[in-house]
């Protein structure tokens, strides 16, 4: 396990490289069909490197102010906070920051850039929901998202996903009203353009399958480092099952956040008929799998 997750912080430093350099490819490319010159390609590229370091110091709090999450406060969620604090005791972590998200759809997930700079933040649903024993092996799972620095490239893709689409979006509006270069003296000028607008439409794809890559492994770890924190596998299962088994989807959710969240938060029928399908594109593996994992340690 440990194996694993210095693997995955190898992985993670690729990830964010990846993400950086292409949100500064899509910048530039931008720039070039639209003739901007060598000082379009500078500015293109200082505009790169100002939204990445502006993702990494902010991305927390874009993705709690998405979520509508608000600070937990220590009177009204006493045992909420004592949960975490006693998890943070046995994990060697500093305690994050906490948040409530006023939704009845049980739902939780961890954010932010290092454990200094961490919040976990969890719907009122889930307080409700789960007795303490599964409470607990659900801010085991979110603090283990901490402990292994998952937080960082899982936030930091919610706004590079988001940028690459914005851009994206600017991009393809603009030249549909005739804003890009025209080479008339080149034979290669069309089809670069063509190149560079498939490209484009392409980019909030690609950014996605970036996002999925995230994710969908560092679950089945989280949910090893839950237990092996708290003690008690059947804690985080039975919290699983009642995850699987309800129903209810957040609202403040989007495809921005939804790899953020213990569960896949976007899931409206799990038995429709697009269900396998759309499994491939899933921020989260099955359910039933991460609970056969945990049944079998």
């Amino acid at each position: 396990m440990y194996d694993q997750v210095t693997e995955n912080k190898r992985r993670s430093a690729l990830l964010i490289a990846g993400f950086a350099l292409f949100v500064a490819a899509v910048v530039v490319l931008i720039n070039t069909l639209f003739g901007g010159g060598l000082v379009g390609f500078v500015v293109a590229l200082v505009v790169a490197l100002a939204m990445s370091v502006g993702s990494y110091y902010n991305s927390d709090k874009i993705a709690l102010r998405m979520s509508r999450a608000r600070p937990a406060d220590p009177t009204q969620y006493a045992r909420y906070h004592n949960l975490v604090e006693g998890l943070c005791i046995a994990s060697g972590l500093p305690k994050p920051r906490l948040y409530v998200i006023d939704d009845p759809a049980p739902n939780a997930f961890a954010t932010g850039r290092n454990p200094k700079h961490a919040a976990v933040a969890v719907t009122t649903g889930l307080l409700e929901k789960m007795n303490r024993v599964e409470l607990e092996g659900v801010l085991a799972h979110e603090l283990s998202h901490i402990k292994n620095y998952d937080v960082l490239v899982m936030t930091l893709a919610v706004t590079m996903v988001g940028i690459v689409a914005l851009l994206a979006d600017f991009f393809l509006r603009f030249a549909f009203w005739g804003g890009t270069r025209r080479d008339d003296r080149s034979p290669l000028g069309p089809f670069l353009a063509l190149f560079g607008i498939v490209l484009l439409a392409l980019a909030p794809l690609i950014a996605r399958l970036m996002q999925l890559a995230v994710s969908r492994r560092r679950e089945f770890l989280a949910d090893a480092s839950g237990v092996s924190l708290t003690r008690y596998p059947p804690g985080l299962v039975s919290a699983l099952k009642k995850l699987r088994d309800d129903r209810t989807v957040i609202d403040s959710a989007s495809k921005a956040t939804a790899h953020l969240w213990i569960e896949e938060p976007l899931e409206l029928e799990k038995k429709s008929a697009a269900t396998r399908f759309n499994e491939l594109f899933a921020t989260h593996p099955p359910l039933e799998e991460r609970i056969a994992a945990l049944e079998a340690m």
